[in-house]
């Protein structure tokens, strides 16, 4: 369309281009006199529509949702003939025609429906309905014929500058084709119950009843045609009709130049102006500029100049009043903003002074301490010691302090965050009866960030918080601060490169501690468990480090699980669906578990119960085993689960709690994590909700909170205790930083910190109390000829585990990297 409607523009030699601007600016369209200048430059496409200009600037008075369409406004049926009204409109589409025509353009399209009228009465010029490539019902058939009259000729040299300007129109949508007005088929549908003139049959008919004579005889448009279309307009702003039937057969009428009687009785000077426009002969029609200058127009000029006066007051003083009404609105805003600020503000200068009184009352102590240690140091030096006791306590030096953490200074917005977050929790717990607590809004990345609104309105005003417990929080909040800046970054202790020359694949899908922390085992998809000790890792001694134990099965292991009770006990899931029990002193398998009809994704020992095994698989279950059951005689017999759970998606992660048998989590494709009471399997107790994608991963903090990955990008932190719905679509806290989208990339959980890996074949340290990264290191590999690292960003990691009670964990990649790494 855009090609089409580009080559249908002809050139002459004028040297006046188009703009892009859209319609007549509302001032700039007075009723003309004989000092007016030429103010604007008209133009149309089937695309883009009318395009002014006024000198070298653009005009535009922007079309509004409340302007309506000339051609409704003549067949509402209610109209009523106002003579001032009627002139005032024809004398603004004549002076847009003489502008137009002033620069050598025919605008063919004069014609109501490619005018909208504002509330005061201002013209606007648009795409006709009728032509628009919408489909909006106006007749294809009429826009097939019309499809070569429906461009206005240009006759300027400017033409790339117009395509431009079409294209630019066109994208920001300035001017709207007619189904803006009409708001599509269902309102025409509407319109031909409702209204006599059906909008889609009167569009249908009015090219034909404002074509010229000549035009219908095939000649081509020209500046009279234009001239005998503003008669048409003319004898439709001044004749009503009752019905469309009525309607067309007076316009049919109209084409031989024969009005209705009434017309003739009621209105003769406009007939017989309408006469003289609508003459057969183009040649016998007046000029535009003579139209202008008519006796017709001239003698109500004085009228309609005062007219214009009085609309343009009106419209200034509309506009001061949507102005008064902006800044009215916009005060409240900001006052409300205000006032959430000044509450804000109150409630941390209040933190600011409980935290100084306990930070007084600890130093006061270790001053008295030191002077009772110190009781023969002179009083001088008691005086300097207790300067510089307060100096410490000075806001310069607090200031200091935290610009010295770049971490600190870098997450600043999420340590905000996370302390609004503490707060609301400390206080919800210490005056629950007096407030109600507002949801936490997300940031888009899935971190929980709490706005200055939601966050000042979690909190009553200063005085009730005084009547609850207000320190509480600090302890909280303090630890998970300290924790999270006690170590700046992790070090490599040793490492171990496990890769098989002989296996392609050594991606090492689980990794796992013994109950004391002297061994580590690794499985993964090269079919194998390998059991290290981890003192001899350690040892710099040595350059090549063996597996104390090696252990093969038969298919692929997918996860490993230590016994916590049995010291030398190992669960085992493979892709081929078995669950299998292996005991490490005897270097074999000694129970095969297969139920499962797909591959098992998870196992987990229970903690309190250690014959109690979980699994949870891609046939959409969760198997429940009890290890002792089969066995018989000491003979390898295959078990049978003692409990299945049906879910409706793949099972992807299992954990039990630290501190019973009695309830298990598991992950779901599903994006969903569920929460059971093993002794009414049939319901969850609680179903967690929050992720976008599938849940890979869930792990126990402690009894009552527990953490979960997705390849969301997301960990979420959730609180059992507190929720007894059965939904909790809330976590306590989101933990973005890491990239996992698509790859089982490990989580471990020791002592409050969170590992987990990233994509990036980076580890990720969190710390539960805030949502960024407290630490990160990335993997990278040893170049074999120079000997450098180098990055591969193919490359991911695919395993983590702590140490128990220990600052260390040991990492593994998708390439078969092993690490141990240590928090300093």
């Amino acid at each position: 369309m855009e090609n089409s409607s580009e080559s249908n523009w002809q050139r002459s030699g004028s040297s006046r281009g188009l703009n892009s601007s859209a319609v007549l600016n509302r001032y700039s369209r007075r009723i003309p006199n004989d000092q007016d200048s030429e103010k604007a430059v008209l133009g149309h496409s089937n695309r883009g529509g009318t395009y002014f200009r006024e000198g070298d600037g653009a005009v535009i008075r922007s079309v509004e949702s409340k302007d309506v369409s000339l051609r409704q406004w003549l067949d509402s049926t209610d109209r009523v003939v106002n003579v001032l009204d009627c002139l005032h409109i024809f004398m603004q589409i004549v002076e847009i025609v003489r502008l137009a025509h002033s620069q050598g353009f025919v605008v063919q399209n004069v014609r109501p429906s490619c005018f909208v009228l504002s509330s005061f009465n201002r013209v606007s010029f648009i795409e006709s309905v009728s032509c628009s490539g919408s489909g909006s019902g106006s007749g294809s058939d009429s826009c097939n014929d019309e499809s070569n009259n429906q461009t206005a000729e240009f006759r300027g040299q400017n033409q790339p500058e117009v395509n431009s300007n079409l294209r630019k129109l066109s994208e920001n949508n300035w001017l709207q084709s007619g189904s803006l007005y009409l708001e599509g088929s269902n309102v025409e549908q509407a319109e031909q119950k409702k209204n006599p003139f059906p909008m889609k049959k009167v569009l249908q008919m009015e090219s034909n009843w404002y074509t010229s004579p000549e035009e219908a005889a095939g000649a081509p448009s020209s500046c009279a045609c234009d001239v005998y279309r503003l008669g048409v307009l003319l004898f439709e702003l001044y004749c009503t009709s009752s019905s469309a039937q009525e309607k067309n057969a007076t316009m049919s009428s109209l084409r031989h130049r024969v009005f209705p009687p009434q017309f003739l009785l009621k209105w003769p000077k406009e007939a017989v102006f309408c006469l003289c426009l609508l003459h057969p002969e183009p040649d016998s029609r007046p000029k535009i500029n003579e139209v202008l200058h008519s006796e017709f127009l001239s003698e109500p000029r004085d009228n309609l100049i005062e007219r214009e006066a009085v609309l343009e007051l009106k419209e200034k003083i509309q506009e001061q009043e949507l102005l008064l009404d902006f800044l009215s609105t916009l005060q409240q805003r900001k006052q409300e903003s205000a006032d959430i600020l000044r509450r804000t503000v109150s409630f941390i200068s209040s933190d600011i002074q409980e935290v100084t009184k306990l930070q007084a009352s600890i130093s006061g102590k270790q001053g008295l301490n030191s002077i009772n240690d110190d009781s023969a140091s002179s009083g001088s030096r008691k005086r300097i010691r207790s300067a510089e006791i307060s100096n410490s306590l000075e806001p310069e030096h607090q200031e200091n302090a935290i610009y010295k953490s770049p971490r600190l200074m870098k997450n600043f917005k999420k340590l905000e965050s996370a302390y609004f977050s503490t707060r609301r929790r400390a206080f919800k717990t210490s005056v629950k009866p007096l407030t109600k607590n507002a949801p936490m809004s997300s940031d888009g990345k899935g971190s929980i960030v709490l706005t200055e609104k939601s966050s000042a309105n979690n909190f009553p005003p200063i005085k009730r918080l005084s009547e609850g417990k207000q320190t509480g929080w600090i302890d909280s909040f303090l630890d998970g601060l300290s924790k999270y800046l006690s170590f700046k970054n992790l070090e490599v202790k040793a490492s171990l490169n496990q890769g098989d020359l002989l296996n392609s694949s050594n991606l090492v899908c689980s990794l796992g501690f013994d109950r004391d922390g002297e061994f580590f085992a690794t499985a993964g998809v090269n079919k194998k468990i390998k059991v290290f000790e981890y003192d001899s890792i350690l040892d710099e001694n040595r350059d090549i480090h063996y597996p104390v134990v090696e252990m093969s099965s038969r298919s692929k292991l997918s996860s490993i699980s230590w016994n916590n009770y049995i010291k030398g006990q190992i669960a085992s899931s493979n892709f081929e669906g078995v669950v299998q029990i292996w005991d490490v002193t005897r270097n074999q398998a000694y129970r095969e578990l297969k139920e499962h009809e797909r591959r098992v994704w998870s196992v987990d020992f229970s903690w309190s119960n250690p014959t109690l095994v979980a699994s949870g698989s891609d046939d959409c279950s969760v198997k429940l085993w009890n290890i002792n059951q089969a066995i018989l005689l000491l003979h390898l017999v295959d078990g049978t689960s003692v409990g299945t759970i049906r879910t409706k998606a793949n099972v992807c992660c299992v954990q039990f709690p630290s501190d019973s048998g009695n309830t298990l989590a598991f992950g779901s494709a599903d994006h969903r994590v569920y929460y059971y009471d093993l002794r009414n399997p049939s319901v969850p107790l609680s179903t967690l909700i929050g992720h976008n994608k599938t849940v890979s991963y869930v792990k126990f903090v402690d009894s009552s909170t527990l953490l979960s990955s997705s390849t969301d990008n997301t960990l979420k932190l959730w609180d059992l205790s507190e929720s007894t719905a059965k939904v909790i679509d809330c976590p306590v806290q989101t933990f973005t930083g890491h990239m996992n989208l698509k790859n089982f990339v490990g989580l471990s959980v020791c002592d409050g910190y969170i590992a987990t890996g990233s994509e990036t074949n980076e580890v990720v340290v969190y710390h539960k109390a805030f949502p960024m990264p407290a630490l990160s290191y990335k993997f990278n590999m040893t170049d074999p000829i120079s000997g450098d690292e180098v990055s591969d960003s193919d490359q991911f990691i695919s395993s983590v585990c702590w140490r128990t009670q220990s600052s260390t964990l040991v990492a593994a990649n998708s390439m078969g990297n092993i690490k141990l790494l240590e928090m300093v």
